[in-house]
């Protein structure tokens, strides 16, 4: 058994009680308006689970009603069967849907003069309100925007013959080349120039392989083309393989996986190649070109082979619909292994990572100049700037600044302010942070006094809801392993739950089943709270903080010690004064609370004795009081180290210590902690570290 969680650290920061207090719910209008995710892929994909993107033009211009909603319903079966959830992407009344109900699906198959969409005509068809079937271009687009990185079609567009001349170059090779998705499909319609579509591939930089064992590339109707493949993957894992070497490598171009038709239902290339010839000369007598040419070839080519060329039509989505979804599931598998660090590697001799859950913000921060705030609708004059905040995101900031990087565990939209976020914390462990389609990355936004007081806050931040079980549970292994884990109080409760229930099962310190009433009443216990938690952290703003727990020669313990250890502690209450900042250094107050605790959660994976780890702490936090950004900056290892805490003359801390037991403690904070609250009735434990805020408000000063 693997290393297991060893401390877990709650931190109930700042906007628990503002959420508690009724936070006003902020939602930018615009922003989501163009994609609608339905509820069972969106579900898939936040809990990691293979899903296939699915094209619609094939709905709408290859087949005819009914044939064409039956081979939609069966696809999305056969995807269903193989492990994955089927995404068909379509456009219903000017809004993109990733994912169709039985209902749209039928919609779009009975539809007349619906639109043929890609790229280019994506602006056009929402502003117009159209519906239309998605191309292999405008459903690359849709899946890489949702997340999935796995489409499923028929077969791709190519460079039309006479294109040298013409220049009617599809839009899908483009897209290959330009959005990092991964297309199976029975290689290029035969009815193109197929030569000079792998050459132009080639030129835009994508990845091309054949599936099986043969190097051959498919002719959609037909097993051979008389061309290459530049590569060639034998089955669904290495094809996965391929792929998640591609998306690993950040490239912006993806992977084309051409899939041989059933050699059983293939079309003979001959028939099929005197059959394109007879419709390419009747398409030039009437004219036909562009986007209503491939429609009208493939609709003679059927009747000109009696219906042979839509048998092996059928034959080859039904097989890449398979191949598809096999290849999702063993990427889908393979992405896990790898986050769990199952994958065999050379021996790592790096520790494991302490891991941060929880939120992150974009914070708008608007400092009044005048000591008073005029109200009525009067401008006030001030300062605005734009940070990034969140309780989670600040304390893994800290950290990594700390030399402590954390593996952070977040979600955030795919919008304007994730790319921003993304940005400023490329100096931390970013990898594992979710982004989701439709959704908006949650915004803080603070009225704050010339003084650095918080006035009031308004805050959008539903997406903390999506840091959910699920999503956790696939770092399961990372958080056995983590020296430390720390939990967002913002985070849904039952995601606490599980981290909770992860340390209970592998006999970690058992924790309070009633969650709820720690969050609730966090603020109104210290000392009862000993009965249950290691020590507790009071803040109390610019008088420092007061640290409650069980003392041992002396000094409180922030871990838990041996039963002998243990059973020989007295509780201790020891006030820590804050380091001195005048009012006028005071420039934000939202993030110092997290850097206290960051700092000290730093000290304590240095192993450094417990005065050490609370200055610590107390340094970082005074760095960010006096910087625009919640975690300021200046913090490094340097500047928050048992170096600078040796080289600075500080208050003396001062004990008191309590007589009692800790299952009848009554010790108290002096009158910093309210009245005495009743203490939990069951008999679970807190393992290691909980930090409590004594203030109200949405921040505090030396919090």
């Amino acid at each position: 058994m693997p290393k297991m969680i060893g401390k877990i650290a709650c931190s109930l920061g700042k906007h628990v009680s503002t959420v508690a207090c009724g936070t006003t719910h902020v939602r930018r209008f615009l922003h989501g308006a163009y994609v609608r995710i339905q509820p069972s892929v969106q579900e898939a994909l936040m809990e990691g689970r293979p899903v296939v993107a699915l094209e619609s033009t094939i709905i709408t211009h290859g087949m005819a009603y009914p044939q064409n909603l039956s081979m939609a319903r069966e696809v999305e079966e056969i995807v269903t069967k193989n492990g994955a959830v089927p995404a068909t992407v379509g456009i219903l009344r000017g809004q993109i849907h990733v994912g169709l109900t039985d209902e749209e699906l039928e919609f779009l198959a009975s539809s007349k003069n619906v639109t043929k969409v890609s790229r280019r005509d994506l602006p056009f068809v929402l502003s117009q309100g159209l519906s239309g079937g998605t191309t292999v271009s405008g459903t690359m687009i849709a899946a890489h925007k949702a997340g999935i990185p796995v489409f499923v079609t028929g077969g791709i567009g190519g460079v039309h013959r006479g294109g040298e001349n013409s220049l009617d170059v599809s839009a899908d090779l483009t897209e290959l080349g330009r959005t990092p998705v991964a297309v199976v499909s029975a290689g290029v319609k035969s009815i193109l120039d197929i030569g000079r579509t792998l050459e132009y591939l080639e030129t835009q930089g994508v990845c091309v392989a054949a599936f099986g064992e043969s190097r051959e590339f498919p002719a959609f109707f037909s097993c051979q083309s008389g061309f290459q493949a530049p590569y060639h993957v034998r089955d669904e894992e290495e094809a996965a393989q391929l792929i998640a070497s591609a998306l690993g490598l950040g490239m912006s171009s993806g992977v084309l996986i051409a899939v041989p038709c059933p050699k059983e239902r293939a079309a003979s290339g001959q028939v099929i190649e005197e059959a394109i010839q007879q419709a390419l000369s009747e398409a030039r007598s009437k004219g036909i070109t562009g986007k209503e040419l491939t429609p009208f070839m493939l609709q003679r080519l059927n009747e000109l082979t009696v219906g042979k060329s839509l048998d092996s039509n059928l034959a080859l989505i039904q097989n890449n619909a398979r191949v598809g979804s096999g290849i999702a599931v063993a990427l889908s598998k393979l992405k896990k292994a790898r986050r769990k660090g199952n994958l065999p590697r050379r021996e790592d001799k790096t520790p494991p990572q302490p891991v941060v859950i929880g939120g992150i913000n974009v914070d708008f921060i608007a400092k009044a100049q005048n000591p008073v705030i005029l109200g009525g609708g009067q401008t006030n004059a001030g300062r605005v700037r734009r940070t990034f905040g969140g309780v989670g995101r600040n304390l893994a900031d800290c950290l990594s600044r700390l030399g402590q990087t954390p593996l952070f565990l977040s979600a955030v939209g795919k919008d304007e302010h994730s790319e921003s976020v993304l940005s400023y914390c490329r100096h931390m462990d970013m990898t594992a942070i979710l982004q989701l389609e439709g959704r908006n990355t949650a915004t803080y936004c603070a009225m704050i006094t010339s003084a650095g007081e918080l006035s009031v806050g308004l805050g959008d931040m539903d997406i903390h809801h999506q840091i959910t079980e699920q999503y956790v549970s696939q770092f399961k292994e990372n958080l056995c392993q983590a020296p430390l884990v720390c939990i967002d109080g913002n985070v849904p409760l039952s995601t606490i739950q599980y981290v909770c229930q992860l340390a209970r099962e592998h006999q970690i310190a058992e924790l309070p089943s009633r969650l709820e009433d720690v969050v609730q009443t966090a603020v109104a216990l210290a000392c009862p709270l000993l009965s249950h938690l290691q020590c507790v952290v009071v803040t109390l703003g610019a008088l420092g903080i007061l640290l409650c727990g069980k003392s041992l020669g002396g000094s409180i313990l922030l871990c838990p010690g041996a039963p002998e250890q243990a059973a020989a502690a007295s509780l201790c209450a020891t006030h820590y004064p804050a380091v001195h900042i005048s009012r006028e250094e005071i420039v934000n107050v939202s993030g110092a609370g997290d850097s206290l605790m960051a700092g000290i959660l730093a000290g304590i994976l240095a192993k450094h004795d417990t005065d050490t780890c609370v200055r610590m702490g107390l340094l970082a936090a005074s760095l960010s009081l006096r910087s625009y950004e919640p975690i300021s900056p200046e913090i490094s290892t340097s500047s928050v180290s048992q170096e600078q805490v040796k080289s600075r003359s500080w208050p003396e801390a001062k004990k008191s210590h309590g007589p009692q037991p800790v299952s009848r403690c009554s010790l108290q904070a002096h009158n910093t902690v309210g009245q005495p609250h009743q203490s939990f009735q069951d008999r679970h434990q807190i393992p290691h570290f909980l930090a409590l805020n004594s203030s109200a408000s949405g921040g505090s000063r030396q919090d």
